[in-house]
Formats: C-alpha cells, sequence, structure tokens
C-alpha cells in the first residue's frame, strides 16, 4: 500500500457522497479499503461496499487471529455494534492508493499501526442543522426508523469529532461541505497533494 486516505467527518456531513464521487475519479485512481461491521445493514446497503457485514463470532475470529488494525465497539439503544479493519496482505503489498471512510479514532490507531507517513486525513464538516436534516430524512426512509439511536450517534459525533480532539489528532485541514462541488474540488487536490 503506498497512501490511505482517511475520509472522516460527523454522521451525514457527506462523506459517503464524496466517497463515490473521489472513487470515480479516475485521475486519482484509488481503490477501496472495506471496513467491517457487526451492526444490521441498513436499506440500500450492500455488504463489501459500504461496509462488511460481519457477525460477532467472525469479528472474535478475526482477533483472535491477529488480523485487526484496529476496532471500535459501541453500546448502541440496539446492542454493542462492533466497526473495525483488518490486515488485508494483499492490500498491504500493493503499490495502489486506497480510500477508507473512518472515525477520528479509527484514523488515530491506522496512523499508529500503519505509520503517520501511510495514513492521510480528510475531514469534511458541514453545519448541525443540515446534518440534522439529513439524518431525519435517511431514518425515515427506513423499514425501521431507528431514531433513539439517531439521536445517540449525533450526540457522539459532537464529543467524538471535538475541536480539541481533531487538534489532537493532528488534523490541520478541514473541508467544508456547504457546495459539493467545491468541497469535492478542494478535496481532490489536497489528496492529488499527498499521494
Amino acid at each position: 500500500m503506498n497512501k490511505l486516505i482517511c475520509l472522516m467527518g460527523k454522521s451525514c456531513s457527506g462523506k459517503d457522497t464524496i466517497y463515490k464521487k473521489l472513487l470515480a475519479d479516475d485521475d486519482l485512481g484509488l481503490s477501496v479499503m472495506v471496513p467491517y461491521t457487526t451492526r444490521p445493514i441498513r436499506q440500500n446497503e450492500h455488504s463489501g461496499i459500504e461496509y462488511n457485514f460481519v457477525t460477532e463470532e467472525d469479528y472474535e475470529e478475526y482477533r483472535r487471529n491477529g488480523r485487526i488494525l484496529e476496532d471500535r465497539s459501541y453500546d448502541t439503544v440496539h446492542g454493542v455494534w462492533r466497526y473495525f479493519t483488518i490486515r488485508d496482505e494483499a492490500m498491504m503489498s500493493s503499490d495502489s492508493n486506497y480510500i477508507y471512510i473512518g472515525t477520528l479514532e479509527a484514523y488515530i490507531k491506522l496512523k499508529e499501526s500503519l505509520g503517520s507517513d501511510k495514513v492521510i486525513p480528510v475531514y469534511i464538516e458541514v453545519d448541525d442543522s443540515i446534518r440534522i436534516d439529513r439524518a431525519v430524512r435517511r431514518e425515515h426512509k427506513q423499514a425501521v426508523p431507528k431514531y433513539a439511536e439517531m439521536c445517540r450517534r449525533f450526540l457522539a459525533d459532537t464529543e467524538d469529532f471535538s475541536d480539541e480532539k481533531l487538534d489532537e489528532a493532528g488534523i490541520t485541514e478541514r473541508f467544508q461541505n456547504e457546495d459539493l462541488d467545491k468541497c469535492l474540488l478542494a478535496v481532490k487536490g489536497f489528496i492529488a497533494d499527498h499521494i
């Protein structure tokens, strides 16, 4: 692996949209690093695309075999959900640049596992009022909306992505997603300068 772009931001900041557009950009030539989770799959998600959806038993097997690069657990209103990244030897020996959607905690752990010269942070920001509106609309489309979990996640993101924690992690560049095209152009330029 040459470089890993770690795309981060609070829930409903537009990460998924930006991620898909960056992957479609042939000039950047980014490959996918798909994270793993034990949380239930949402409507319109596909295993192997947004996440590799696995069981708790799968997680334990990866852990026992020493294949986990980083992991996080969240005690949700629906039980414990795990999110993690496994060591993929084919990816590690590749010359490609990869992109990954993660949390600040995941970025810090990946930087520790892979080296700070290998992991490039891209932090996306958007006003909280826009985020909460997007979150409600997204949950409303689910077959079984989980509004309590949406609220828990919104509040947790405020803590997890605080200015102090971003500063401690060395996140110096922030990309405002008020206008998707402008944000995308700025992110592409930043990535091109760092890969």
